[in-house]
C-alpha cells in the first residue's frame, strides 16, 4: 500500500492509501453511547457517559449517541425539509446561493465545494444555515465573523421551520454532549456552558447524488477532511457512504443508524486537548445507486472565544503544540480553503 497525506486544519496527517474500498464493520465494533443520563442528576451516570466518550475518542475517533433527546419527529420533519428543497430547479436554488453571504449561510451546488485540496470537488449540495442573528446583534453590527442573518427561500415558511427547530433541538443536545466531553476530560461538568452561550452552530443539509460505474478518486460524494469545530453531530438517512479512518489508517464502513447520531472529534477539540482527542478524518460516497441525505451540525464555541491548550493537556514532556486562536479566526480560515468563491475573492 502506497503512503498518501491529508490536510486537516491542524496540519498534514499521513496514512497508507486504501484506494475507495472501505473495511465493513459490525454495529458492535462501532461504540454506541447512551447519553440518557446526561439529561438527568446521577452524577455515577454522567460519569461513566464521560468514561465511554473518553474510550471512543482516544480509541476509535467516533461513536454513535443514542438516546440523545431529541425527537424523531424534528429530525423525520427536517429530512422531509430536505428533500423538497433539492429536488427543486437550480435556478431557484441559487437564487440563495452561498457566494452572497459572507457567513457562509445558504446554497452550495454540484463541485461548489471542495474539502481535500488534492481533489476536483465534492459531488453534493447543501443547505447552510447558523444563529439568525438580525442586523441590530451587536456581534453582527460588530462584524464579528460567524454571526450574520440566514438566507432563506422565498415563499418556503415549512422548511424555515424544520431547519431552525431542528437547530435549536441541536444546541441542547449539542450542550449535553459537551457536558460528556468535559466529563471525559475530567473537567467540570459545566465547564464548556460559558463557551456555548453564543455559538456559531453551522448546520447543514446535504444531498448526495448517486456515483455508478467508475469512480474518479479525485470527485467523490465528499472527500477525505477532518471537521473544523470541537465536534459534529450527524443525522443520516438510511443510505450508507461514510467512511472514516481509524488509528490504523484503514477505511471504516459508519452505517446508518435510527434515531442515533453520529459523533466525531473536530480540529478545535484537537487544539484544546493537544492531540489527546485528535479529530475523525472521514469521507462520503454514495455507491448506493439511491440519493443519500444528511445533516450535519457543528457545534463549537461562541465565535470570539480563544481556543487554547488546556492546562491538563500539556506538560514539560508534552508541550503545547498549537498556538492560541480565537475560534471564529480559525473558522474562517478554514472556510477560506474549502470554497472555490472565498479563495477567488481574495486573489
Amino acid at each position: 500500500m502506497s503512503a498518501t497525506t491529508y490536510m486537516t486544519g491542524n496540519g498534514p496527517r499521513a496514512f497508507f492509501a486504501s484506494g475507495l474500498e472501505a473495511k465493513p464493520t459490525a454495529f458492535s465494533e462501532i461504540p454506541v453511547i447512551d447519553f440518557a443520563a446526561m439529561q438527568g442528576d446521577d452524577a455515577a451516570a454522567k460519569a461513566a457517559v464521560g468514561a465511554a466518550v473518553r474510550d471512543a475518542c482516544t480509541k476509535v475517533g467516533f461513536f454513535y449517541a443514542v438516546n440523545h433527546g431529541m425527537p424523531q419527529d424534528v429530525i423525520d420533519a427536517t429530512f422531509g425539509a430536505a428533500h423538497n428543497f433539492f429536488d427543486k430547479p437550480l435556478e431557484e436554488k441559487k437564487r440563495v446561493s452561498i457566494t452572497r453571504s459572507e457567513a457562509m449561510r445558504g446554497y452550495t451546488a454540484l463541485l461548489e465545494e471542495n474539502t481535500n485540496v488534492e481533489n476536483k470537488g465534492d459531488m453534493l449540495e447543501g443547505f447552510d444555515l447558523a444563529l439568525d442573528l438580525p442586523e441590530t446583534d451587536p456581534d453582527v453590527a460588530a462584524g464579528v465573523f460567524g454571526y450574520a442573518a440566514n438566507q432563506w427561500p422565498d415563499g418556503e415558511p415549512a422548511f424555515r421551520e424544520a431547519l431552525t427547530t431542528y437547530h435549536d433541538a441541536a444546541r441542547t443536545v449539542g450542550a449535553r454532549i459537551f457536558a460528556a466531553f468535559a466529563l471525559a476530560l475530567e473537567l467540570p461538568e459545566d465547564f464548556f456552558a460559558a463557551k456555548i452561550t453564543k455559538p456559531m452552530a453551522h448546520m447543514r443539509v446535504l444531498h448526495y447524488p448517486p456515483q455508478d460505474g467508475p469512480i474518479d478518486e479525485s470527485q467523490i460524494g465528499i472527500g477525505a477532511h477532518s471537521d473544523y469545530e470541537c465536534f459534529t453531530m450527524l443525522a443520516t438517512d438510511d443510505v450508507g457512504a461514510l467512511q472514516v479512518l481509524n488509528a490504523a489508517g484503514e477505511w471504516v464502513a459508519a452505517p446508518p443508524m435510527k434515531g442515533a447520531f453520529i459523533v466525531n472529534v473536530g480540529d478545535l477539540m484537537a487544539r484544546w486537548t493537544n492531540d489527546y482527542f485528535q479529530s475523525t478524518i472521514h469521507r462520503a460516497i454514495n455507491r448506493s445507486g439511491r440519493e443519500r441525505y444528511s445533516i450535519p451540525f457543528f457545534f463549537g464555541p461562541n465565535s470570539q472565544d480563544v481556543i487554547e491548550v488546556l492546562p491538563s493537556c500539556q506538560s514539560a514532556e508534552r508541550p503545547a503544540k498549537y498556538a492560541p486562536i480565537t475560534a471564529g479566526d480559525y473558522i474562517r480560515s478554514r472556510f477560506d480553503d474549502t470554497y472555490a468563491h472565498r479563495r477567488e475573492d481574495e486573489a
